[in-house]
């Protein structure tokens, strides 16, 4: 029996009819303007409702268009809000749905990584996780068809995170870290904080990035230690915040989009 994974943000953190969500999709990938440059590897990008972080994961996503058709698989690793455990869970979905349809999942690669040491199915992780779920329609606006490799990443070292991201390594892959920055600061101790983790991202050096930094800390120092290990570079391509785009300048939450070509 097929087992599919159903959204549980869709109309909480973005549109759930699909013809308002193309709209939303569509006019922030068309306002994006990230620099030419060539294939991403990787990219980190927020995760917050769609009207406050939604521009900024656009600039990261318009990077993608050129690669549609090339780019035929996406490993997704965002942090755990929901769930406390160490390590990395798999899901034994074979689809993840959203309102623009379903995602198969790569179960070969799923079985593979449970094999690592530091990675289970935990659906648990999965069932009302909002981090992993927003990324998912803007890859299938950018992307179009692709298979998936769904990971949620509680507390895990960024040896057993870039276990997990060797374990992937392919031409045809996208590696997607899911990571808001700074929170509730007041709006220029955000920028400020936020100023430093960028910097951090770009010199990858994990060491100076923890969770009061970065939601997603866990996985984005796995990624670090990757894209050391392959050579690439970072570049950060669009640092806001929710009061940029649609809250107060009070108590704001940071949002980045980074690429590694």
């Amino acid at each position: 029996m097929m087992r599919v994974k159903q959204p549980a943000v869709a109309g909480l953190f973005y549109p759930q009819d699909p013809e308002v969500l193309r709209r939303q999709l569509g006019d922030f990938l068309d306002r994006a303007d990230p620099p030419p440059g060539p294939r991403p590897h990787a990219l980190i990008v927020p995760h917050a409702g769609y009207v406050y972080s939604g521009p900024i994961a656009a600039t990261g996503y318009a990077t993608l268009r050129p690669w549609r058709g090339q780019i035929t698989r996406v490993a997704v690793l965002a942090p755990s809000h929901r769930v406390a455990f160490r390590g990395i869970a798999t899901s034994s979905a074979d689809r993840f749905a959203t309102p623009l349809g379903e995602i198969p999942v790569d179960r070969d690669a799923v079985a593979r990584l449970d094999e690592l040491p530091g990675v289970a199915v935990l659906d648990r992780a999965f069932a009302e996780e909002h981090a992993l779920e927003v990324q998912l329609p803007f890859l299938q606006a950018v992307l179009g068809d692709f298979t998936l490799v769904p990971m949620v990443v509680g507390q895990a070292d960024a040896e057993t995170v870039d276990r997990a991201i060797e374990a992937l390594q392919r031409e045809d892959t996208l590696f997607v870290v899911s990571s808001d920055l700074s929170h509730y600061h007041d709006y220029a101790t955000c920028r400020s904080r936020d100023r430093e983790t960028s910097a951090a991202i770009v010199r990858m050096d994990e060491a100076q990035i923890g969770p009061h930094d970065a939601c997603g800390a866990y996985p984005i120092g796995g990624l670090l230690m990757a894209a050391r290990g392959h050579a690439w570079r970072a570049a950060a391509l669009d640092v806001r915040n929710s009061g940029d785009t649609a809250g107060d300048r009070a108590r704001v939450v940071g949002y980045g989009a980074y690429a590694f070509f």
